[in-house]
């Protein structure tokens, strides 16, 4: 029998380990037998066993050596295939076309590898569980005091629902922070077709209007994007970033490109 495996603080590792949490999950992933999916940091195989059973193939993506030996000992490779990688590092696409991602993702990494795993086209959705202030960040609206950089750049390809709360106590340790499942599904193609092009302008704008909270755009964009370009797309300059919705954020993506700003089809306004 392998001896315990004692969490290691430098991967942010915490187990998940309440049977009834883990089944909510699963139900809520649905996998199907034949479906293409990755789990990424698989720890202690809580949630890698329930999904092996409605599958017949998973991959999962660690990076602790002593987990992927674990890993590669209790399963076949036939049915799970470990790749022993740093997520923020890991080529997605090299996984197939209609990819399904979960994961338990590590708190001190989960803004960037969210961002990684976005510049992805192939993936069908992602369940996370995450700390649950990250997840109420992730589908905050405009003008509350959780919508920022996050909300913003999420929301421009995916749809973001936090589906159910996880106490500190399902897990070994336990955090002192409750968690929360979350689902991203990728908006329709057409709908995001300007972000292939705009992706990193679109980001730098979104960074820099956030950049300063407090500022309003004509400070904080100032070089950027003038007063008086906004007030002619209707985007008043004495506003500031977090009332600002993904329409927004598109149209002044476009002036930076030197384009007629028109609205961003499935990102329009209310």
């Amino acid at each position: 029998m392998s001896e315990p495996h004692r969490a290691r603080k430098r991967f942010g590792q915490n187990f998940l380990h309440d049977k009834s949490v883990i089944e909510r999950i699963v139900a809520a992933i649905r996998p199907q037998r034949t479906e293409q999916m990755v789990e990424i940091g698989p720890g202690l195989a809580a949630l890698t066993r329930p999904l092996l059973a409605k599958l017949d193939h998973l991959s999962v993506v660690e990076l602790d050596r002593d987990l992927v030996a674990r890993l590669r000992n209790d399963f076949a490779p036939a049915h799970l295939t470990v790749h022993e990688a740093d997520a923020l590092k890991f080529d997605f696409a090299a996984l197939g076309p209609d990819l399904r991602v979960v994961g338990n993702l590590p708190y001190n990494i989960s803004s960037p590898l969210l961002f990684h795993l976005a510049t992805f086209n192939n993936l069908r959705d992602m369940h996370f569980m995450l700390q649950k202030e990250v997840v109420l960040r992730m589908a905050a609206a405009p003008d509350t005091a959780d919508y920022g950089r996050l909300s913003v750049m999420l929301q421009a390809q995916f749809a973001v629902e936090m589906l159910f709360i996880v106490p500190p106590d399902a897990f070994t340790p336990a955090p002192k922070v409750d968690s929360a499942i979350v689902r991203l599904t990728p908006l329709p193609a057409e709908q995001i077709a300007w972000l292939q092009s705009d992706r990193e302008r679109f980001a730098a704008v979104v960074a820099q209007a956030f950049s300063q909270r407090r500022k309003t755009l004509r400070n904080t964009l100032k070089g950027l994007i003038s007063a008086e370009q906004m007030t002619a797309i209707d985007i008043d300059p004495n506003r500031r970033a977090e009332t600002l919705s993904v329409a927004d954020f598109a149209q002044l993506t476009a002036l930076t490109a030197g384009e007629t700003p028109a609205l961003r089809e499935g990102h329009t306004s209310p």
